[in-house]
């Protein structure tokens, strides 16, 4: 009798599950991960993120086992597994979600793809987010995006519902991450939990209190961890689907719709820009789907040749181990380590300060800063590096100053000497510059420029106007203008164009998740 395989990938998840769902329907099912020694291998991948991995696999191998499915576990590279399994036990079905994922798992999928046909296995896919695989145009992506959200969630299948079909071979063990090259980079002692359950905690932690601070609350970084919803590392593995959290996010307006109260009416613009932030969330991700290039090269070709030929490995490092000399730089470095999160505005400046002052091409520094973010999601991370760094030829210049950063949202320093423990000792006069402390005052705090702490790797000022220079005179070059427009219409949010439509909480032609 011929069984379904789902293909378990980064929806770790029985709850709104479209391939699960189909196959449960179907009959016979084998619920399948493949841990890819590869992919583990790549150079945006870290310990944290495979520690993370496990915790969600348990926990969605407990959830399967509530619907009458075990989880199977196998170690190797995808084609290979489907082989050696199809034939040891023929199944003629492979069901899955799509995944825009790094260029590894691009390719991997094309791999999957032409086994299939080679074995006349039907491999059918759903999606995942608000991606469109294959997308023309992207003038109607926003209506298919308010379908995709709005489509009733599909519910888990019921206890003891699911056929499962049995594993042809022993139950394997869980390999150790330093048989994976992981052991390095160490865990961050503070990073969340991985798995649905944290997740869904997190989300109805979020929709009854944090929110009440997200307006206001997400751009401090001492005010972040607890009005940001965090819920995107359960979003990059699909511990939760995004369809969900759209849905229990605008069941959670309607509420607050009839409260008359102020607090009410600050909570639901804070769930409404929350909202806007969701939307974001697949428009950056079909960036990558539509230019899987991207994560490589510039999205705007006129940009190639601006930093790679100047590279500097001495700032690099110094980024590296916080030891930029700016405290609020630094003091991100050192939260990333403990806690694998930062918001989005420290996020934004670590790369405007790695692109600009210190000319640092945003390629190394978005490897390393994929390692660092426990939320790893290359759709985002690589739009974002790019915009940041100013090589998509359609967004505005951003520099994010650290020091007016500090200055706007750590003006006491509470943020800075709570991850740089040297600046405690450093008097409220000198903390935000503290390289300016005269020698006599080092003396007397304990605390020396070039020891204690580093002093700042370039004057500031004067290497971001350079910067800024460079750039801008690229951007005006006849050639570099011309090729703006075909970015702009392969890439550009549509939204605010139709008078008609509505568009969300912050300006949709911003292109940037900062507001």
């Amino acid at each position: 009798m011929g069984y379904s395989v789902v293909w378990f990938k980064r929806d770790l998840r029985v709850h709104d599950h479209a391939p699960l769902y189909e196959a449960a329907r179907r009959g016979p099912v084998l619920c399948l991960y493949v841990v890819e020694p590869s992919l583990w291998a790549q150079p945006d991948q870290a310990l944290q993120h495979y520690l993370f991995l496990e915790e969600s696999l348990r926990d969605l191998a407990r959830q399967l086992r509530r619907c009458g499915a075990t989880l199977r576990l196998a170690v190797g590279e995808l084609p290979q597994v489907l082989a050696q399994l199809h034939a040891a036990a023929p199944f003629d079905a492979l069901l899955s979600h799509e995944e825009t994922g790094n260029g590894h798992t691009y390719a991997r999928d094309q791999a999957v793809a032409a086994w299939c046909r080679r074995h006349g296995v039907d491999w059918r896919e759903w999606p995942q987010h608000g991606v469109v695989r294959r997308l023309a145009s992207r003038d109607h992506w926003n209506a298919r995006w308010q379908a995709h959200m709005s489509a009733p969630c599909l519910p888990a299948p019921a206890p003891g519902s699911v056929q499962d079909r049995a594993w042809p071979w022993p139950a394997g063990a869980w390999p150790a991450a330093e048989a994976l090259g992981l052991a390095d980079g160490g865990d961050p002692p503070l990073r969340q939990r991985g798995g649905r359950s944290p997740g869904w905690q997190a989300l109805q932690d979020f929709l009854e209190a944090g929110s009440r601070h997200y307006r206001g609350g997400i751009s401090s970084p001492l005010k972040a961890p607890t009005a940001c919803s965090r819920l995107s590392p359960y979003l990059a593995l699909g511990c939760l689907s995004m369809r969900e959290v759209v849905q229990a996010t605008e069941l959670r307006l309607q509420q607050l719709g009839t409260c008359l109260d102020p607090a009410s009416a600050w909570q639901r613009q804070g769930l409404t820009a929350f909202m806007s932030r969701l939307h974001w969330h697949c428009h950056f991700i079909q960036k990558l789907e539509s230019e899987p290039g991207l994560e490589f090269q510039n999205l705007h070709r006129g940009y190639d040749g601006l930093r790679e030929n100047e590279w500097n490995d001495a700032r690099f490092a110094a980024l590296v181990a916080g030891r930029t000399g700016w405290p609020m730089v630094d003091a991100c470095v050192a939260m990333l380590r403990e806690t694998g999160w930062i918001n989005f505005r420290m996020r934004a400046m670590l790369v405007s300060v790695a692109a600009y002052p210190l000319w640092l091409h945003w390629r190394p520094v978005g490897l390393w800063l994929a390692r660092q973010f426990l939320d790893y999601e290359p759709g985002i991370h690589w739009s974002q590096m790019q915009m940041q760094a100013g090589t998509t030829g359609i967004n505005t210049t951003r520099v994010y100053n650290p020091i007016k950063q500090a200055q706007d949202h750590d003006p006491q320093g509470r943020f800075v000497r709570r991850w740089l423990p040297a600046l405690r000792k450093v008097p409220d006069a000198w903390l935000l510059q503290p390289w300016r402390m005269p020698v006599d005052v080092q003396a007397r705090c304990g605390v020396y420029v070039g020891r204690e702490i580093a002093g700042p790797l370039v004057d500031l000022e004067a290497a971001t106007r350079e910067a800024r220079a460079r750039v801008h005179a690229l951007r005006a070059r006849a050639e570099v203008r011309a090729a703006k427009a075909a970015i702009v219409d392969k890439h550009g949010s549509r939204l605010g164009r139709n008078p008609r439509q509505r568009p969300p909480a912050s300006d949709p032609r911003q292109q940037s998740l900062d507001f």
